[in-house]
Parts: structure tokens; sequence; C-alpha cells
């Protein structure tokens, strides 16, 4: 059993070492990707799970710290955002679809705001014309621990 052990010690040495001097997971996905890119893919993948109905990763944009405010409504939470959007996917007597316009990213530090116009359509079962809504805003985002970005405010009103 002494033979086992000090063939074995180089071998988990090397690897403790290994490991030790390894880039964490989340520095090593920011390096392949900027903070630009990373925070218009988050909102091209809500907007894909949207538009199919993913109802389960709905939220995943969102941290749970959210506050918004969209005019004409009481300020809201996580719980409230991610409550709305599961009961409207979940509704089947309309079916809804955003399309997203970035306006522009800015990134500073851990925080990014990103200007945009999210144009929803929304449309009944028995209308044979969509509702549409164009609504501009201002997404806050903030870089979470794991090193993905989720909003944590955002500001939008309807035109």
């Amino acid at each position: 059993m002494l033979r086992l052990r000090c063939r074995t010690a180089p071998a988990l040495a090397v690897m403790f070492i290994a490991l030790a001097y390894a880039p964490p997971r989340a520095a090593a996905a920011e390096a392949r990707e900027p903070p630009e890119a990373a925070i218009r893919t988050a909102l091209e993948k809500w907007t894909a799970d949207f538009n199919a109905g993913n109802a389960g990763q709905i939220c995943d944009l969102f941290a749970f710290e959210l506050r918004y405010d969209y005019r004409g409504h009481p300020e809201r939470n996580y719980r409230d955002i991610c409550g709305l959007l599961r009961r409207s996917l979940e509704d089947r007597t309309k079916s809804y679809a955003y399309a997203l316009d970035i306006k522009e990213i800015l990134v500073s530090g851990e925080l990014a705001v990103v200007r945009l116009v999210w144009t929803l359509r929304i449309r009944s079962n028995d209308a044979p014309e969509s509702v549409k809504s164009v609504e501009p805003g201002m997404d806050i985002f903030r870089r979470q621990a794991d090193g993905n970005w989720k909003i944590i405010r955002y500001i939008a009103y309807e035109e």
C-alpha cells in the first residue's frame, strides 16, 4: 500500500498544480467572447426561447435582483416578470413573437447598458390580424459570479 501512495503522489501533485493555475471557467469564457458579444448572444437566445414558447428558460436572462419600470405600470421585480412571461407563454388562446433591435451596448467593468427596441406581435387565435407593440428601452446588465450577464434593471415604454 505504501508503494501505491508513492507512485500516485507525483501524479496527484501535478494534477493539483495544473488545477491551481488553470483559469476559472468564467474567465476562460470571457477570454473567448467579449462582453458585448456575450450580451448580444444572451438577448438573442432569450428572443429565440420566447418565440419558441420555452417557458422553462424564459427567466434565465434576468437576475433575481431585477427591478423594472414599464411606463404606466408600477415597478416590478423578478417574480413579477417571470410570472407574467410564463402565463403569457402558457396562454393557448394567443401567440406571441418578439423581434429584437439592439441600438448599442455600452460596457464598463461589471455593468453594461443596452439601448434597444423590442417589437412584440400578439395574435389571438380568433383574430385575423396581430397587434403590434413597439417598446424602446434600456436594459442594465451585471456580470454574475459565473461570468454570465443578466439584466438587473430595465426601463421600457410603448410608443
